[in-house]
């Protein structure tokens, strides 16, 4: 009975341990998914992380993006040194008609991509050669607005009943006045001897002008005292020059009178205008007292305006080279000499 009891349990036994590791296996627990709405497109996984630049890698490149721009700038100053606008558009031009290459359509793969290759290599320069005259085209309009002229007319037109009129330019510093600085009493003006007589007397035959490099801040004041009585028509001052290679030049032919009848009297004058064909050179004033450059100069001037030569420029070469206020009273003495010898010819003639 007993082995009939055992052989009974025995095998329940063996049901009950066995029979978790069954369950386990017959009903697996599914795996764990995400859940997607249906309306959503899936979501893409994240990218992967850039690779790291290696520290020599930035230097290389830091160093080519320096060498670049140092020849740009290096390129676009040599442009601006050696050539102007008008030669650089004609270099873009000769770029543009270079550019324009294209393989035929009979051409092979490797021509037509030589062919896309040039171009291109052509067209990026050019760009940036227009870009460049464009900029240096604008700059220098801006520029030209500070060291030209700031009229094409500095001067009112002549009046009608003044056509036969010549006018008289004179420079200001170290001409009719002299500038000086001490430490003790700071910028003192002073006039030049003869200045009153100069210009009181021409004033009857001349259109008289000031000219002057100087601010206006400057000359103002400076001819409100000088020319009290107002022989002095007009002024003219820095903003009427003409600013070149670092100087100011006195362009008379922006006054708008006619050349022919234009003097300009200067102690600087072949170094401070354009036209130097209209000038008349005098010793620069340094406050010696003994000058009479300007009395010396009233004869000779007074001679011009009196007979009024057709072309004073004409009348001025024929001086150049030497003092126009002691060679004129040579040139008159013996003028003088000739008429007289004239007269004693025609006397002993009559006898």
């Amino acid at each position: 009975m007993s082995r009939a009891v055992g052989s009974r349990l025995l095998p329940r036994l063996n049901r009950s341990r066995t029979a978790p590791a069954v369950r386990s296996f017959s009903s697996p627990s599914p795996p764990a998914e995400t859940v997607i709405a249906a309306d959503h497109p899936p979501i893409a996984p994240p990218p992967p992380p850039p690779a790291s630049v290696s520290p020599r890698s930035r230097t290389l490149l830091k160093v080519s993006v320096s060498a670049a721009v140092a020849a740009a700038i290096g390129t676009f100053t040599y442009a601006t040194y050696a050539y102007d606008v008008e030669e650089l558009e004609k270099k873009a031009g000769l770029l543009r008609s270079v550019g324009d290459f294209s393989a035929g359509e009979d051409a092979s793969s490797f021509e037509k991509f030589q062919a896309t290759v040039y171009t291109t290599a052509v067209k990026v320069p050019l760009k940036a050669l227009e870009l460049y005259i464009d900029t240096r085209r604008a700059i220098e309009e801006h520029v030209r607005g500070f060291t030209e002229p700031s009229s094409e007319k500095l001067l009112p037109d002549m009046h009608p009943q003044e056509q036969h009129v010549f006018t008289l330019v004179l420079d200001l510093n170290e001409t009719l006045v002299h500038s000086d600085w001490t430490r003790e009493r700071g910028w003192r003006t002073f006039k030049r001897p003869g200045v009153d007589a100069f210009l009181e007397h021409l004033a009857k035959f001349y259109e008289i002008v000031v000219y002057s490099d100087q601010l206006s801040m400057y000359v103002d004041p400076v001819i409100e005292r000088l020319d009290q009585k107002g022989f002095i028509r007009y002024r003219l001052a820095r903003n009427a020059t003409l600013y070149q290679n670092g100087k100011h030049y006195r362009d008379l032919s922006k006054l708008n009178r006619n050349p022919s009848q234009v003097l300009y009297v200067s102690g600087h004058a072949l170094e401070s205008s354009l036209q130097p064909e209209n000038s008349v050179p005098i010793k620069p004033w340094k406050l010696e007292n003994d000058d009479t450059a300007l009395l010396d100069l009233i004869p000779f001037l007074e001679y011009v305006a009196v007979h009024r030569p057709a072309d004073i420029r004409t009348v001025l070469a024929s001086y150049q080279g030497h003092d126009i206020a002691s060679e004129f009273i040579e040139r008159s003495r013996e003028h003088q000499k000739r008429i007289q010898e004239q007269k004693q010819h025609g006397r002993l003639w009559r006898r």
